[in-house]
């Protein structure tokens, strides 16, 4: 799961930071998401998932198909 996190926010050209900024947490916390050093929350794979457009089967390496998140 880590790893698709980290791959999906480098898709976007995207830092550490700034999507920490969108889970209103810190850039260490974030990394530590990225890093599977911290669980992340329920609350939070729901927004990753809406915000990749994704579903949280992809996120939690359930599935191989992202599904894109129609909601």
């Amino acid at each position: 799961m880590y790893k698709r996190i980290r791959d999906l926010r480098e898709d976007k050209d995207l830092t550490q930071q700034e999507m920490a900024n969108m889970l209103h947490t810190t850039q260490t916390t974030y990394s530590r998401y990225e890093r599977g050093d911290l669980d992340i929350p329920t609350a939070v794979l729901i927004k990753l998932a809406r915000f990749h457009k994704v579903s949280i089967d992809y996120l939690l390496n359930e599935t191989d198909h992202p599904q894109r998140y129609d909601s």
